[in-house]
Parts: C-alpha cells; sequence; structure tokens
C-alpha cells in the first residue's frame, strides 16, 4: 500500500488540474484491494512510523466510504462447490492468522 502523502497528493493534483476545491476535484476515486495484506513502506521505521504512514491517519480518511463485496460472483455464477469450500476454508485460516497477530484468539 502506499505512503498516505501519495494519496494527499494524488488529491492536490486532481483539485489543481480540474480547478475545484472538492476532494479529489470532484472526482470518484476507488482504492481497491486486501488493504490488510498491503503494508506502506517506511525505510528504517517503526511500527509507530508505519502507523502514521497508512491512509487511515490521513487527513482524508474521514471521506472514505468503506464498500465490501459479500459475494463471490465467481463462485455464486459457476456454482462451483469445490471452490466454495475452499475459498470457506481460505476465509477461515485468514480469520485466524489475523486474530492471532492481534492477539486475540476467537478460534
Amino acid at each position: 500500500m502506499a505512503h498516505k502523502r501519495y494519496t494527499e497528493a494524488l488529491n492536490r493534483t486532481l483539485q489543481d488540474t480540474r480547478g475545484h476545491n472538492q476532494l479529489m476535484g470532484g472526482v470518484t476515486d476507488l482504492l481497491a484491494g486486501d488493504f490488510s495484506q498491503a503494508l506502506r513502506v517506511v525505510p528504517r521505521g517503526t511500527r509507530a512510523g508505519e502507523v502514521k504512514a497508512c491512509l487511515k491517519s490521513s487527513i482524508l480518511w474521514c471521506n472514505v466510504k468503506i464498500l465490501s463485496l459479500r459475494i463471490n460472483m465467481r463462485v455464486h455464477l459457476q456454482r462451483d462447490l469445490r471452490q466454495k469450500s475452499f475459498l470457506t476454508y481460505y476465509l477461515i485460516l485468514a480469520m485466524e492468522i489475523f486474530w492471532k497477530r492481534m492477539g486475540k484468539y476467537i478460534f
């Protein structure tokens, strides 16, 4: 994941080029991906530096609307039960790893 300054720079650039003071110059911006897997790069940084560099600590975060996909359309449309069971197993495994890293054991 990119440093928060890249998103803030994009915001200022779009405002300048479009001549609008609205967020992102009035353009809808879509950020997609699994943000829990993509850490920002802070050379020789500490945990506090990584947290400070993330998008959640940006002034833009209060304007972010989070949308989550609830249905895997590939599985839904193809009706592939093997893939559905694999993805369910993978999701449980990923959640288990996540909560262990957070120091909370729910499984």
